[in-house]
């Protein structure tokens, strides 16, 4: 059996896609889930094979609760989003189905997981899920804030809580008056992807907001130091110190 975990917070939907699935006894809905933090943890205790995702939904949207997943199974996306996203997805190979799900689209793409499982299928689909993670997290829609886990629960982090971000191997601290959390992504990313109005890339390991200086000193050389409101201390390189005084005026 192919265990597999439906995410929606629309009970019609999700009652359609049952429905249709009576076709495919091969695969065995293990959970069925109302939001993305019901998702992940469902996903965490099940480990399906495949997943039915809806994007909008309260509380994280589909796109968010992806991010926190690892291994990433297989992504059946349900959705009535935007022309973008649409274009996403056909551009990273994702498949996704519109709602209203119609069930001979249904099927295909049912078909197409199915082939995927094949010696001769097509190749894995994550490098794609990941790729179209990147492009949707440049929407105005998913930059105001970063979804984290700790542990087994998830956090929401709105962006103006946010007082610098640091390189840490493969992952980002992200710190707050909170305390420090960390995400598997890259500082490039988060440099591309923020406002860069509001947070400088200071240093190859630091991106500040920059509403959380206080005060710039002389450092070394031609480096400087920021002072935070917080009274840590982050180091400024040469070409960060150029940014720095291009956004503040200097």
């Amino acid at each position: 059996m192919i265990k597999t975990v439906l995410i929606d917070d629309e009970p019609l939907s999700r009652e359609i896609i049952k429905s249709y699935l009576k076709k495919f006894p091969v695969i065995d809905i293990v959970e069925e889930c109302n939001d993305g933090f019901d998702g992940v943890k469902a996903i965490q205790q099940h480990q399906p094979e495949l997943i039915f995702l809806d994007i909008q939904m309260p509380k994280i949207n589909g796109f968010e609760m992806l991010e926190l997943i690892q291994p990433m199974p297989a992504v059946i996306f349900i959705t009535a989003f935007d022309e973008f996203a649409l274009k996403a997805f056909e551009a990273n190979a994702i498949d996704y189905l519109l709602k209203p799900v119609a069930e001979e689209r249904f099927e295909k793409a049912i078909q197409k997981f199915l082939d995927s499982r094949l010696p001769s299928g097509p190749a894995p689909t994550e490098t794609q899920t990941s790729d179209l993670l990147e492009k949707m997290a440049q929407s105005p829609a998913q930059n105001n804030r970063i979804v984290v886990k700790t542990g087994s629960k998830v956090k929401i982090i709105p962006i103006h809580e946010i007082h610098y971000l640091e390189a840490d191997d493969d992952f980002v601290k992200i710190v707050t008056a909170e305390g420090t959390f960390l995400k598997n992504k890259t500082m490039t990313f988060y440099e591309q992807t923020l406002d860069a109005q509001q947070f400088v890339r200071v240093h190859r390991s630091y991106i500040i907001h920059i509403s959380q200086i206080t005060k710039i000193e002389p450092y070394q050389k031609e480096t400087h130091m920021a002072i935070l409101r917080s009274g840590q201390q982050v180091p400024i390189s040469k070409t960060g110190y150029g940014k720095l005084k291009i956004i503040l005026g200097l």
